[in-house]
């Protein structure tokens, strides 16, 4: 078709300008990790899943990665910005360097991770959720999860069992600085207590810690539950704990009554102290019953027994058993009575039989007719009458 007149004439240059500015645009999708699976989509995910042969990681993620999932691996010791670029030996990455700045979820379980430094998370400032379950840790640097502002899951399940009390103080600092935190997974590591600055998270809506070595919680820690300002009040997962069913309890008891919305597994919780109460449903108890005992103010007591209901109904029990044994037995001798006197007048007749004849024997040695004759003397033999001596 020509051109109408004053119509600037287009050329053909302008397509393959404007592919050229394309391509420039565009980049080339990163290449898959070695040892890696890559699942493509708007947000990339990849999982790796290598054996004792990963000691740290992967270094050539893709920088738009959305979710990177490590299991199985050996990686012992997560240094200083592991994932922004830092180095085994312990070289840090340059200061501010970001590889990873899409990253939103990082799971880590099952690594055999003892260690985790300062700044070991360094480099995700994407970062939301954050999975360190099934791993030995031992040490845990008070600012491990220092560059993680906008972490709101944190799972820590079944891994700070062998740290001990260290291990414990070392949470306490590195939990400070996660202000967003939504959930915490605490569940299967031996906690006598819950950790302190757990329960100061201002934004924490659900706190797992079943699954551990819980007694009960003390006024303190149920006044920290309750939180002021109009904030929300975190869900608590309690179940396979071993309360205390003492005095002590009076104010979980309590709590639990006047919020069971906010323990779902309540109805799981059971006693695991005294024997009296073993395996009770806590929620089912009577503030009269937890009970301490002499010289034990905190209920922590393991010998305090208790007179509740059950004791007094076994004892009831008890007693009718014995009752009705005594009446079965007075029925078999009311029905077996003609025998019974029958066996009774046999055993009158065999004694009276062996009476007499033991009568008659002494009878019989008593008679002076049946004693024997006396022996001669020796020198009566020595004359006769016919010897004429």
């Amino acid at each position: 078709m020509a051109p109408r007149a004053g119509q600037p004439e287009h050329r053909g240059p302008l397509l393959p300008g404007l592919l050229l500015v394309a391509a420039a645009l565009s980049r080339p999708a990163a290449p898959c990790p070695f040892q890696c699976y890559c699942f493509g989509g708007p947000k990339l995910m990849l999982r790796c899943a290598s054996g004792a042969e990963l000691r740290q990681p992967p270094r050539d993620v893709p920088p738009d990665a959305r979710n990177l999932t490590i299991v199985g691996a050996n990686l012992t010791v997560l240094r200083a910005a592991a994932f922004a670029g830092g180095d085994a030996d312990g070289e840090e990455a340059a200061e501010g360097g970001v590889r990873l700045p899409h990253l939103t979820a990082l799971r880590l379980t099952h690594n055999n991770i003892e260690v985790v430094e300062d700044g070991a998370f360094d480099g995700l400032p994407s970062l939301t959720a954050l999975d360190l379950s099934h791993n030995p840790l031992r040490t845990l640097g008070g600012g491990a999860f220092r560059g993680l502002p906008a972490l709101r899951s944190l799972q820590l399940n079944h891994a700070l069992a062998r740290g001990g009390p260290a291990l414990l103080a070392a949470l306490d600092a590195a939990l400070a600085p996660l202000d967003e935190l939504r959930l915490l997974g605490l569940a299967g590591n031996a906690l006598s207590r819950l950790p302190p600055a757990a329960l100061r998270r201002p934004r924490l809506e659900q706190l797992d810690v079943h699954l551990n070595a819980l007694a009960g919680l003390d006024p303190d820690e149920l006044r920290v539950l309750e939180r002021d300002g109009g904030l929300p009040a975190p869900r608590l997962l309690l179940a396979d704990n071993p309360l205390r069913c003492g005095c002590a309890a009076r104010p979980l008891l309590a709590w639990l009554r006047n919020a069971t919305e906010r323990v779902p597994d309540a109805r799981r919780l059971r006693c695991a102290a005294p024997r009296a109460l073993h395996n009770l449903p806590f929620l089912d108890l009577d503030e009269a019953r937890l009970r301490c005992a002499d010289g034990d103010a905190d209920g922590r007591g393991d010998e305090v027994e208790l007179a509740g209901p059950e004791l007094e109904a076994s004892y009831v029990f008890f007693g009718l058993v014995l009752a009705l044994i005594g009446l079965i037995f007075l029925m078999v001798l009311y029905l077996n009575r003609r025998g019974i006197q029958r066996w009774m007048r046999n055993l009158r007749e065999a004694c009276r039989d062996q009476m007499e004849g033991y009568h008659y024997r002494y009878e019989q040695d008593a008679d002076p007719r049946r004693a024997p004759a006396p022996a001669a003397p020796a020198g009566s033999r020595a004359t006769s009458p016919g010897s004429g001596l």
